[in-house]
């Protein structure tokens, strides 16, 4: 196996650190095959990247780069969306030319280019750091760049993103301006580039912008300077806090910027940080998010279901980060967020035909919702059903980005072998070794990996037992038939494989009952429903004589069962309407409340929506609490 270097930079994926535990594979390498995500990246190529096209020369941001100041159109951050899309059609091999063409003839000779401040009659440059994302957007457009150096070579994109780099390093370095951006993202792109490129000032201004977090360079504001992260330097927090992307894309920069520099300390800074944020400030779904009026993390515990932000944008940005602590640290556990969070979030947002989105992911939905108009802006981030498009559309183009990179997050190698984090089928060719794995999870906990081509020495296959088995039997098989029971982890053969040699690895998929922690206070109380890693949902589409699911009441004391077409039907009852004067009674042991025992379709949280305008829960109130 070969060991991370500055020779793997060329491989065609979006994260590639030059050191670590991991090595990444790339686009090249894996190749999904089948299945659940085959399916999601299938539409995601052949419907959300023409929508998300359409859309924005619609709305008129892909326009801002031809237009004059006076005809420019959306908030200050439309240019980083354009950028995400150009990112996302770049790794999906879809060409998008004319629009690079404008926003190179854009771009000031200096190497500034935005379409919202520096020209005659807007705002000058850098005059609001807290809110004008001027260097986010030059973080979007690097990543841009990046995946055409790693795809297609350096075309007309990369040099555009080279030349904003530059003129980033110059204007921001030692001498330069001493602040930084309201919002975080250049730090992982400026990252990648010096990875790309080996143009060693990139990652010293990424580090540069790291150790400068904190510091109290942005003005306070309404929403405290935590919002934006710069209350505490990275070094000494212990949990990720504010705004829940600016968090997450920082604590991804920093993640990066610890790896190329051998930073130890700021590694286990940030690793503690998402230990503490996992434990007390993450959702059964693997949002995060808990407050809509700033788009932050809550206190610890607060995680109320029916206020759940859970923005898409902070899946994706969760990912990232998870993505990074695995690469470096090789422990499994940051594959299992990764993993939720896939499934229960970023597979939330897009509609079954990939052109309508959730921007916020709530756990509770207690009225119907109206189906927005195909053809209208949504203002709200905060939409009753998913919508084709925002007044701020990052989310639709951060899940384009995400799903056509997917394949690069599913397998690693190091010294020793290939290891597996994700399932799905897929072939894998690395290192003269080829692997067919073949699975239906995660409607099927069976994932069977089968040997095509191997070096005649001994190597080692890792997959990942998922932490969701915890308290349930899962088996290795190896071909000659031996079998071991293995826990959440790691399961590894080593040894000499050959041609047709088979390993199958069998996961304990079964609905079971989830409980929260009692310091969640807005859950107490209540039952949820997991499956594999798939979180479930009432819906009340699947409710007689038009109730909603305010009315169901499951019974801990029986087991979920599977049903049909990966419904889970879970014992309880439907109470009966209850038309009080007042909620609040007094308790009265002897009352019996009326209801309807039956069983309760449950469906997976991911699909919900999807059958018109409906009332939906994860965490459902139990018959005897």
């Amino acid at each position: 196996m070969k060991p991370n270097s500055k020779a793997d930079t060329d491989l065609a994926v979006p994260v590639a650190p030059s050191r670590g535990r991991l090595r990444p594979l790339g686009l090249d390498e894996v190749r999904i095959t089948g299945g659940f995500w085959a399916r999601r990246r299938d539409v995601n190529a052949t419907a959300t990247l023409d929508h998300c096209r359409a859309w924005e020369e619609r709305v008129g941001w892909t326009g801002n780069f031809r237009a004059p100041v006076a005809a420019r159109r959306g908030r200050e951050f439309a240019d980083s969306d354009v950028y995400k899309l150009l990112e996302a059609m770049t790794w999906a091999g879809v060409g998008f030319d004319p629009v690079t063409e404008a926003i190179a003839s854009a771009q000031e000779p200096d190497g500034y280019l935005n379409t919202a401040y520096g020209r005659p009659g807007q705002q000058p440059r850098y005059s609001d750091l807290e809110w004008g994302h001027e260097l986010y957007c030059y973080g979007h457009l690097i990543q841009a760049g990046v995946a055409q150096i790693r795809t297609r070579g350096e075309g007309e994109l990369a040099k555009v993103a080279r030349r904003a780099a530059d003129h980033v390093c110059a204007t921001f370095g030692p001498g330069g301006i001493e602040g930084v951006c309201g919002h975080p993202e250049i730090e992982t792109a400026l990252v990648e580039l010096f990875r790309a490129t080996g143009e060693q000032r990139y990652l010293d201004q990424a580090a540069l912008f790291i150790d400068r977090r904190g510091q109290g360079t942005l003005a306070d504001g309404e929403f405290g300077r935590a919002y934006y992260q710069d209350d505490i330097p990275v070094r000494q927090a212990t949990v990720l806090r504010g705004h829940a992307v600016r968090a997450l894309y920082l604590a991804s920069g920093a993640v990066d910027v610890a790896v190329e520099t051998g930073d130890d300390e700021l590694l286990a800074a940030v690793v503690r940080q998402w230990e503490t944020t996992v434990a007390r400030r993450t959702y059964l779904t693997g949002g995060m998010g808990s407050h809509h009026r700033d788009e932050s993390f809550g206190d610890d515990f607060v995680l109320p279901p029916d206020r759940a932000y859970s923005e898409t944008c902070a899946a994706v940005a969760s990912v990232m980060l998870s993505w990074r602590l695995l690469l470096a640290t090789g422990e499994p556990r940051f594959a299992d967020l990764a993993e939720r969070t896939l499934f229960n979030v970023v597979a939330t947002s897009p509609s079954e035909d990939g052109r309508s989105f959730f921007y916020a992911n709530t756990l509770h939905r207690r009225r119907r919702g109206t189906v927005p108009a195909a053809d209208a802006v949504s203002p709200r981030a905060e939409s009753s059903l998913r919508a084709p498009w925002f007044a701020v559309s990052c989310c639709p183009t951060n899940v384009a980005r995400t799903l056509a990179v997917l394949p690069t997050c599913l397998a690693s190698v190091d010294d020793h072998g290939i290891q597996l984090h994700q399932y799905a089928d897929a072939e894998i060719c690395v290192d003269g070794i080829a692997l067919r794995v073949r699975t239906d999870y995660p409607s099927g906990g069976t994932v069977t990996v089968r040997i095509a081509r191997s070096p005649d020495h001994p190597w080692t296959l890792s997959l990942r037992v998922p932490a969701w088995t915890e308290g349930a039997t899962a088996r290795l098989v190896d071909t000659d038939g031996s079998v071991r029971t293995v826990t959440p982890g790691t399961a590894a053969v080593t040894r000499v494989f050959r041609p047709g040699d088979e390993v199958r690895l069998e996961l304990p998929v079964v609905p079971r009952w989830i409980t929260p922690d009692p310091r969640v206070d807005a859950v107490r109380g209540t039952l949820a429903v997991q499956r594999g890693p798939l979180v479930y949902c009432a819906e009340s589409v699947d409710l007689p004589d038009g109730r909603d699911v305010d009315a169901v009441r499951v019974d801990p004391t029986a087991e979920p069962v599977d049903g049909p077409d990966d419904t889970v039907v879970v014992p309880g009852e439907l109470a009966v309407p209850d038309d009080r004067p007042w909620p609040f009674p007094p308790l009265d042991r002897s009352e019996v409340s009326a209801a309807e025992q039956r069983g309760i379709v449950l469906v997976p949280y991911n699909s919900w929506a999807n059958r018109g305008p409906s009332t939906m829960r994860v965490w459902l109130p139990m018959t005897h609490p």
